[in-house]
């Protein structure tokens, strides 16, 4: 059975690409097949994953548009068992190009759908806004992962998130479901971490992962070498609280 992730969160910088980079990575260095989906016109996820968009032939952009089906769109990652879909500033042009489309919500469920049985884990990208892309996202997902920073006003605007999923669930996709809050950017030194840290877990109990995703430089500097955490420097804290999570995410679905 596939599992199809939406990393998600309206807030920028909270650590949402380096989640899907690196989630991803673990899942499949796990010996899951696993598919990474960049749907953010940004394309962060591509660069670093080490793809050129300025080589790259197609990106999601032309699938979403039905001019390029999904198998035709996947790319190599230099783990074998991580493949990716790209994206480049283009995607931006969805968002106009698509709003009288009857079924503007619906279309990346339906591109994802070619190439689903392929994988056990697609994951996706989104946004940092509530947009049409990350509508669309949620729509596909069978469940979203909110990547929450401990700094703050972190818990300010998760309100609005939540009730989007809500409205979705509604509508949309009466199946997804929070996969979890992660907490990231946790700095041990400091005390408004561990606040942040208690105030989630006090809100939102046993949704908040136990893996935590610490302040780590390697982490940091990995994506400008296009490199997952773990083939940049597998012996870090970081690429191990990914694998932590990746366990988690695993024993949950079993």
């Amino acid at each position: 059975m596939t599992h199809i992730i939406s990393i998600a969160n309206q807030k920028g910088g909270v650590g949402k690409t380096t989640t899907a980079i690196n989630l991803s990575a673990a899942l499949a260095v796990s010996e899951k097949r696993t598919l990474l989906v960049d749907c953010d016109p940004q394309g962060n996820a591509t660069t670093g994953m080490g793809l050129d968009k300025t080589v790259v032939d197609k990106t999601l952009y032309y699938g979403l548009i039905g001019n390029a089906n999904a198998k035709n769109l996947i790319v190599d990652s230099d783990i074998e068992t991580l493949k990716v879909i790209p994206s480049r500033v283009e995607l931006i042009g969805f968002e106009l190009e698509m709003m009288s489309h009857p079924d503007r919500e619906k279309i990346l469920e339906k591109f994802l759908a070619d190439v689903e049985d392929s994988f056990e884990y697609i994951i996706i990208d989104c946004p940092p806004s509530l947009s049409l892309l990350t509508v669309n996202a949620l729509t596909a997902a069978d469940s979203i992962i909110i990547p929450l920073q401990c700094e703050f006003y972190a818990l300010e605007g998760l309100g609005q998130l939540l009730q989007t999923v809500k409205r979705i669930k509604q509508s949309l996709n009466p199946d997804l479901k929070i996969g979890g809050i992660l907490l990231t950017m946790f700095d041990k030194r400091t005390n408004l971490s561990y606040q942040v840290a208690e105030e989630a877990k006090k809100h939102f109990k046993n949704l908040v992962f136990k893996t935590v995703i610490c302040r780590n430089v390697r982490l940091g500097e990995a994506p400008s070498f296009g490199k997952p955490i773990l083939l940049y420097d597998a012996a870090s804290t970081g690429a191990k609280s990914y694998f932590d999570l990746a366990e988690e995410i695993m024993n949950n679905n079993k």
